[in-house]
């Protein structure tokens, strides 16, 4: 019952639905009109149903849920569950990094067109929020845990960006979890575009025997950044894009455009409607949060992981300090951090991963100081850097160790430097 839940329990109760609600915190919000049942799960409530909505933070392989499939439950994810009630087309995004900057990026190309565009899904606001509106097309950030579950779901135009390891302690192995990512294409039909980045073989062999159009990232038919240009092969409307006036920072993003830009035209607009000079980013993904004495601090503390924060610091042409840190993920491998901050004025590591950070460094030959907390870091940081100088907030972990989630930790980073 958090976001995703709470959308599908109050979209369920406006279609007349009985609704119970479940959820082991006993203080989970409840919706009215609905049943909540908080604490213990019972499980008479699952085997019972008629269908189960399933928020994506549960797994699939709840007992309770095995057991509702057992006996012959519908058991569908909330996004699923949500798409085939929508008659909008829907434009998804998925991979490891860089999701949610495409997304937005997507959202923003279709809405300046003049389409009627929700935007969504794994980031902001549920799909099932966009039912019954009046849309022209749904963008739709879509994660693996979505996909445990995923009905029937069909977009009309799909993209991987990449795929690097992450949620393997859901997953298990990187197979797994790019077999998961891959079901977004399962129910296309072959006029639908199932789009993958060019040099990722595990990705195209698990689509392989999948349905859609093949397009790629970085390939032919599909999408290459060449100089100022982004070139299109093999779509309605081929041709160049001008990426003149586009304003994110970093190679990274301009990746992240062509992957929007790709999706765009594969979902009916045309190459004359793309407005890329009006494009803006996206809170706690490289976002300018505060200059002060000629130094600038960015928020990218939605880089959760190594391969996201290695994207950073590899984009970024000027001086810096970076600060990693925060809650380890499994089979993290800071060590290739260490060519890009090579370049670092100075690293700064810090919370409960930190050690480890330092350590994997300190291997690497490169400096770096240890501080306990986030709220450390920012003094040290300041009495580093010198005017000219950008202080670089991309942890490469998780946030859990002293925040809420990768918005709270950039909310309270920036809290903090407006007390200095």
């Amino acid at each position: 019952m958090a976001r995703s839940g709470v959308a599908a329990a109050k979209l369920a109760v406006s279609q007349g639905h009985t609704v119970v609600c479940t959820d082991r915190r006993p203080d989970a919000p409840v919706v009215p009109g609905t049943v909540p049942v908080y604490g213990p799960h019972r499980l008479e409530d699952f085997v019972g149903a008629e269908q189960i909505v399933v928020s994506p933070g549960v797994p699939a392989k709840l007992p309770e849920l095995v057991a509702a499939r057992a006996a012959g439950v519908d058991v569908v994810g909330e996004m699923a569950w949500a798409a085939e009630q929508l008659t909008c087309p829907i434009l998804a995004i998925s991979g490891t990094n860089g999701k949610s900057t495409t997304t937005h990026l997507l959202g923003q190309l279709c809405a300046n067109a003049g389409r009627r565009t929700f935007e969504g899904g794994n980031i902001g606001r549920p799909l099932s929020e966009a039912v019954g509106g009046e849309w022209d097309v749904a963008v739709v950030e879509v994660s693996s845990y979505q996909m445990e579950l995923p009905g029937r779901f069909r977009p009309r135009a799909a993209a991987i960006l990449n795929l690097t390891p992450d949620h393997l302690e859901r997953h298990g192995t990187m197979e797994n979890y790019g077999a998961h990512k891959c079901r977004m294409f399962a129910h296309m039909g072959p006029e639908d575009a199932a789009i993958l980045p060019a040099g990722d073989a595990r990705l195209r062999r698990l689509a392989d025997d999948l349905p859609g159009q093949r397009l790629l990232l970085g390939g032919h038919p599909g999408v290459t950044v060449e100089g100022d240009q982004l070139l299109l092969r093999g779509v309605h409307d081929p041709g160049a894009v001008s990426t003149v006036g586009f304003t994110l920072p970093g190679r990274h993003n301009l990746e992240n455009l062509a992957a929007a830009v790709l999706l765009a035209v594969c979902g009916g607009l045309s190459r004359r409607e793309l407005d890329v000079g009006r494009l803006g980013g996206l809170a706690h993904r490289m976002e300018l949060v505060h200059e002060a004495g000629g130094v600038r601090w960015i928020d990218d503390s939605k880089a959760t992981n190594v391969d996201s924060a290695l994207a950073c610091f590899e984009g970024w042409s000027g001086p810096f300090v970076a600060l990693l840190g925060g809650k380890g993920k499994a089979g993290a491998a800071y060590e290739g951090l260490a060519p890009s901050l090579a370049r670092a004025r100075r690293v700064i590591c810090f919370g409960e991963e930190g050690p480890v950070i330092h350590a994997a460094l300190a291997r690497a030959d490169v400096p770096a100081d240890l501080v306990p907390t986030l709220a450390a870091a920012i003094p040290h940081a300041a009495a580093l850097a010198l005017p000219g100088d950008t202080v670089l907030l991309s942890p490469a972990c998780a946030s859990f160790d002293e925040f809420r989630d990768f918005e709270d930790r950039g909310l309270k980073y920036r809290e903090w430097l407006r007390e200095r």
